[in-house]
């Protein structure tokens, strides 16, 4: 038995300990995630405020196979393409600092988000998961909703487009 079935089964009986330990498990990566998607830290501080919201308010129907991050991206990827909808335009993302390996400069930091943006849209999501949150593909794949082959090819392009970017950007 996995410790976030463990969770979810406590979870589901009301036990505030279990919400708490798994809202401290998953916030970061979900908040990162959808930060990279949002500019502003503040609609991404909401939209992940509400992947939560929804993901409890489904946790009774929830059937756990695996991994509950998987559900999560799931539900802020969702909320994230409405946001986009409303917004009526795709605004670029800051790209966040990852919690366990904050980057070194500034200027790495506006290199890495310049690069990330060459990148076309319906790629980075793939390459964000892939590259900056270390996602293994197939996790990606069902994050994304997507087949295998697609997201390795979205990976691959996006390798071959910020190999050029950089290539360019070099001195």
């Amino acid at each position: 038995m996995d410790a976030d079935f463990r969770l979810l089964s406590q979870m589901k009986r009301g036990e505030e300990e279990a919400i708490e330990c798994f809202v401290r498990k998953y916030y970061p990566s979900i908040l990162q995630y959808c930060h990279y998607h949002l500019q502003e830290i503040h609609d991404a501080e909401d939209l992940t405020q509400e992947t939560f919201a929804r993901f409890f308010a489904s946790l009774d129907r929830y059937k756990h196979y695996g991994k509950a991050a998987n559900y999560l991206y799931v539900i802020a990827g969702n909320l994230c393409r409405d946001h986009y909808r409303r917004q009526s335009e795709l605004p670029l993302a800051d790209l966040p600092e990852p919690a366990d390996r904050p980057l070194d400069t500034l200027d790495t930091r506006l290199d890495l988000q310049d690069a990330f943006r060459v990148l076309p849209p319906e790629i980075q999501p793939a390459a964000v998961l892939f590259f900056l949150q270390e996602r293994k593909q197939r996790e990606i794949a069902k994050i994304l909703g997507i087949g295998l082959p697609l997201v390795k090819y979205r990976i691959r392009k996006a390798r071959e487009l910020l190999a050029q970017f950089l290539r360019k950007e070099a001195p």
